[in-house]
Parts: C-alpha cells; sequence; structure tokens
C-alpha cells in the first residue's frame, strides 16, 4: 500500500484530498494542528494515521516524516497543502505576513527537504505543492508572494531532481467554496483533490483548476496592463471580489 503524507487534512481542501486519496488505495498521514478533527477525518479513510502536527515547527516536520516512513518504510507521495490567508493589502499586520511565509513558503520547504532522501533512497514518489492562481497574477499580498516563491521552489525542485524518480507537480486552485468560506456557485474542494490524484499518478509540471483560470495566467503574462485595471484597488479594499484563491482563514490548515 502506498503511503501519503497529506498536510492540512482537518478541513476543506485538505480533508477532501486525503479522503479521496484514501479512498483510492492509499495510506493517508493526516497532518494538521487539531487532533480531533483529524481523528473525524481518519474515519472515512479505510487506512489512516493521525499525525498532530504544527508545520511551522521544523522538529515537528521531521517527526511527521519518521512516522510516516514507519508505516511500510516508504514515503510515496508528499502532498504540501497547509496554507494560510489573510489580508491582501501591503499594509497587513507583521504576524499575519510571518505566518504566510512560515506556512505557505518554509513549511513545504522543509517538508520536501526531509522527504527527498527517503524518496530518492526507494528510487522514486512524488511531490504536490498546492499553490494558487494568486502564484502567478499578483493580487494576494503577501499571500501571492508566497505563492509565487512556491512555484518558483517547485520549478526548482522539479529540474533538480529530474531523472531520480520523483515528480514534482503544482497543483494551482483558483477560487475553491469549502465550509469555512461559505462561497456558493463555485467548484468544490474535490476538483482540487481530483487533481491531486492525478498528479500523484502521472506528476506533470503544473495543474490549474477550475479551468477558467487557465485563461488568465497568459492574460496576466502578456496583457498586464490590462490586469492591473481588471482588478485596480481590490486586494486592497478586501471585498472578496477578487476570486484568485482558496482564501482560508489565517488558522485553517497548519
Amino acid at each position: 500500500m502506498s503511503v501519503v503524507i497529506v498536510t492540512g487534512a482537518s478541513r476543506g481542501i485538505g480533508r477532501a484530498i486525503a479522503v479521496r486519496l484514501g479512498e483510492a488505495g492509499m495510506h493517508v498521514v493526516l497532518a494538521a494542528r487539531r487532533a480531533e478533527e483529524l481523528t473525524a477525518v481518519a474515519a472515512r479513510i479505510p487506512a489512516s494515521t493521525v499525525a498532530p502536527t504544527d508545520v511551522r515547527d521544523p522538529a515537528a516536520v521531521t517527526s511527521l516524516v519518521e512516522r510516516a516512513a514507519s508505516v511500510s518504510g516508504r514515503i510515496d507521495a508528499l502532498v504540501n497543502n497547509a496554507g494560510v490567508g489573510g489580508s491582501s493589502s501591503v499594509l497587513a499586520d507583521p504576524r499575519t505576513v510571518d505566518d504566510m511565509i512560515d506556512v505557505n513558503l518554509r513549511a513545504p520547504i522543509a517538508l520536501m527537504r526531509a522527504v527527498v532522501p527517503v524518496m530518492r533512497a526507494q528510487g522514486g514518489g512524488a511531490i504536490v505543492n498546492i499553490g494558487s492562481v494568486a502564484g502567478e497574477v499578483g493580487i494576494g499580498g503577501a499571500y501571492s508572494a508566497t505563492k509565487f516563491a512556491l512555484r518558483g521552489m517547485t520549478d526548482s525542485v522539479r529540474r533538480e531532481l529530474a531523472g531520480t524518480g520523483i515528480g514534482v507537480t503544482l497543483v494551482e486552485p483558483g477560487f475553491i467554496a469549502t465550509d469555512t468560506n461559505g462561497r456558493r456557485g463555485l467548484p468544490g474542494p474535490e476538483i482540487v483533490a481530483a487533481a491531486v490524484q492525478r498528479a500523484i499518478r502521472r506528476p506533470r509540471r503544473r495543474i490549474v483548476v477550475p479551468a477558467r483560470y487557465r485563461v488568465l495566467i497568459p492574460l496576466a503574462a502578456t496583457l498586464p496592463a490590462a490586469v492591473d485595471r481588471m482588478y485596480a484597488g481590490q486586494a486592497a479594499r478586501g471585498d472578496g471580489r477578487v476570486g484568485l484563491r482558496p482564501d482560508p482563514p489565517p488558522d485553517e490548515p497548519t
């Protein structure tokens, strides 16, 4: 049985990913801070390990990877899903910015550093980083900054590991409805979970979901002035109309 680590697995997108991979026959190591919520998720998965983890803590990250490796001696996949949202303004308070950097960027790097030696030794594996369309189109302040950086790190790691049998994929959701943001008329987290499952089975460079956001990304690259006009002032207003990111509350997935 394949073993996969899913961070931010207690709710929202992470929970949907964990349940889908568990239903597909994988042993899912569930990582998040809330043990009670992880236990509830584990009840829906045939084979799972509950691993309460604060991904901001390097020692906790090491312990998580060791626990995952103890299941079968392998770690077949890592899904870096834990993320922190918050104010889109450059004037966001320093603590909010620090939390976003710690969870959205430093934690995925630490987890990749921890699992790559295991995957190299076993001859392969899959790493899936959950980015955001806001990592392609700058509209989310420090959030966008962390997702831009994660995109660059993902590209770098994929190239570094070429030929090792370790696939590295970036999944970039747009606005997704979850049980915490209350948005109606938007696709649910299952669309992201399906993309992650595809990436584990057949790694590729990038998957953008929903598909409509695939038009916005090249538009931002080729006609940046048009995108400037389209989104002018929206981030600072925080009016919720930007629609580029999953937008978890500040403490949701860690």
